[in-house]
This record gives structure tokens, C-alpha cells and sequence, in this order.
């Protein structure tokens, strides 16, 4: 049966690393890491998640402020808020919460966050660095799953690597952050021929795709590690067998009339991995760890050259620190 990843145990790790860095900036250099999440519209899965990151901030010293939006904004309107967040010195890092109302255009808010603010890693430039494995923000989802793999010392380098799920957020860079470890990768989507085959052959799968349950114990090789990325929400009415007779997902039917699954059917696939992930708890916290972390090195490096900047080794972009 497969060790169950905790990754709430995990990010707490991460979020301990983050208070401690903060509080010795603020005693050594007077700077309290700044963060300012831009919300528009009143999308309620996207309110919980800017709440919980401004908690999250205040437990780590980190100063938060929220930039909030009506949903009619525009895209000019959005844009001027980057352009004064990027100037204000107190200001170290931007999230722009996804996802956006339609009418404002992705592809001129996100690259209009200066680099050296971009705690998403979605800017241009932060993707061609990660690209050419230089130093720069790399995108929450894939970095925190290279910290569960280094936590858990489950080895990268010399295995083979199955990202299943090739969107910008999370499946490319995922597949970049392990070729950087020396794995050999190979990611999968929705043309792939013999998607359970390629699965397979995989020492350590990752699965990114949005589909309740769909990658059964017998897509898994025998003492894989099973990375679940995926958050799907299961109305009662939809719920299969299995999800029915487990107590916890049970009482969340019965109560909330629905319940949380990720893409692997955790039923058959926990008897064939060695170690998986769950869904909750398991790379879900370490998201809202690794913008923690991104917004105190955006702190960290403020001001400095390359040269004079000196990070502790566990605070560096686990895309960028040798595997």
C-alpha cells in the first residue's frame, strides 16, 4: 500500500523556513516582504483562495494587500494597478489571481508584472529562464512538487518521468523542473497514443489533467510515485461506489453534498504506488507555501546584484538548486 505524501506536514516545513528568512531580512536590512494579490470579480472559489493567502502572509511576516476589482474592470484598468504596484519599493511581489473575467485580456496583464516581481513565474521572462535554468521565478504547482519529491528523498535523477497534463501553469514547467533533475521526461495529453501504456513506464507520474479519477491502479508501474495535481469537485449525485463507502468523502456528500477529488482514482492506484499524493492535503498546500517563498527571495534579491546576493540553499528555487 502506498505511503501517503503529507503535504500539509510539508509546506509547513517550507512556511517555518519563510518566517525565519523573513524576520532575520526585517532585523538585518529593515525590509518586511511585501505581496499584492490583484482580485477581479467576486468569483467565491478565487475569494477563499486571496483570503487564505493574506492569513498565510500575516503567519509569516510577510505584509499583504489585496488590490480588489469589480467584474466589469477592464483591461487598461488592470493594467494601470501593475504599473503602480511595480513601482512601489515596499511591493515585492504580484499575483494577478486567476482566473480572470473574460473581457480582460490574459496575455497583456500577466507579462505587464515586472520580472523581478513575478512571484507566479508566468512572466516571459521567467519562462525563458527556467527554460535556459537560470535563476528566476519558477511557477508554484511544479516547484512545490520538486520540493514533496526532495523532502520525501525520493530520487529524480536517472528515473523516468510521465507528466500527464501539458498546460503552461503546471505540465511544462513540471516537465522542464525534471529534466533539470536529470530525469527522463515525458509528457502526455489528450492525443496521446496508449496514454495508460506510456503511464506505465513511469518511476514517477504526475498527473495534471482535470478529470475526476481517470488514472486507474493498472495505468501505475508497481512502486511508482503518484503526483495528483488535480482538484475536481464530485456532486453527490455523480459519486461512484467507492467514494460513497469511504466514511470521510461519505459525510462530505451527505453534508455538502459534494466532495473533493483529484485526477487518480486513489482507490486502485494506492495498492500499486509506493508513495501518492491525496487529494486534499497533498500538493494542494505546497502552492500557497512556494508563493510564500517566491515573494521573500523577490524581497531577498531586492536592490542587489547577482553577485551580493546569498540565500540559504533550502530557500532557493528548487528549479535552480542541483539535484
Amino acid at each position: 500500500m502506498a505511503v501517503i505524501i503529507d503535504g500539509t506536514r510539508i509546506a509547513e516545513e517550507i512556511r517555518a523556513e519563510v518566517r525565519k528568512e523573513a524576520g532575520e531580512l526585517k532585523k538585518e536590512r529593515g525590509i518586511t516582504p511585501g505581496l499584492a494579490v490583484i482580485l477581479v470579480g467576486e468569483n467565491p472559489a478565487s475569494q477563499v483562495y486571496v483570503n487564505s493567502k493574506v492569513k498565510a502572509c500575516g503567519q509569516v511576516g510577510i505584509h499583504s494587500e489585496t488590490i480588489l476589482k469589480p467584474e466589469e474592470a477592464t483591461t487598461e484598468e488592470v493594467l494601470r494597478d501593475i504599473e503602480l504596484l511595480n513601482q512601489r519599493e515596499d511591493i515585492h511581489g504580484i499575483l494577478v489571481q486567476l482566473p480572470l473575467p473574460k473581457q480582460i485580456d490574459e496575455n497583456l496583464v500577466l507579462p505587464a508584472v515586472d520580472p523581478s516581481k513575478d512571484v507566479d513565474g508566468f512572466h516571459p521572462v521567467n519562462v525563458g529562464k527556467l527554460c535556459l535554468k537560470q535563476e528566476g521565478f519558477v511557477p508554484a504547482t511544479p516547484s512545490g512538487i520538486i520540493e514533496i519529491l526532495k523532502r520525501m528523498n525520493i530520487q529524480i535523477e536517472g528515473k523516468e518521468a510521465v507528466v500527464i497534463g501539458r498546460s503552461d501553469i503546471v505540465g511544462k514547467p513540471m516537465a522542464l523542473l525534471l529534466l533539470h533533475h536529470n530525469a527522463t521526461v515525458t509528457v502526455c495529453h489528450s492525443r496521446t497514443v496508449d496514454l495508460p501504456g506510456v503511464a506505465r513506464r513511469a518511476d514517477i507520474l504526475v498527473v495534471a489533467i482535470g478529470r475526476p479519477a481517470m488514472v486507474k491502479g493498472d495505468w501505475v508501474k508497481p512502486g511508482a510515485v503518484v503526483i495528483d495535481v488535480g482538484t475536481n469537485r464530485v456532486t453527490a449525485d455523480k459519486a461512484w461506489e467507492e467514494l460513497k463507502k469511504d466514511p470521510k468523502r461519505a459525510k462530505n456528500l451527505g453534508t455538502r453534498g459534494s466532495t473533493l477529488v483529484g485526477d487518480v482514482d486513489e482507490y486502485s492506484v494506492g495498492p500499486v504506488a509506493a508513495y501518492r499524493t491525496p487529494v486534499p492535503g497533498g500538493e494542494g498546500p505546497l502552492s500557497m507555501a512556494m508563493h510564500l517563498k517566491n515573494t521573500l527571495l523577490a524581497a531577498l534579491t531586492f536592490g542587489k546584484k547577482k553577485e551580493e546576493i546569498q540565500l540559504d540553499g533550502n530557500l532557493l528555487s528548487p528549479g535552480l538548486r542541483e539535484g
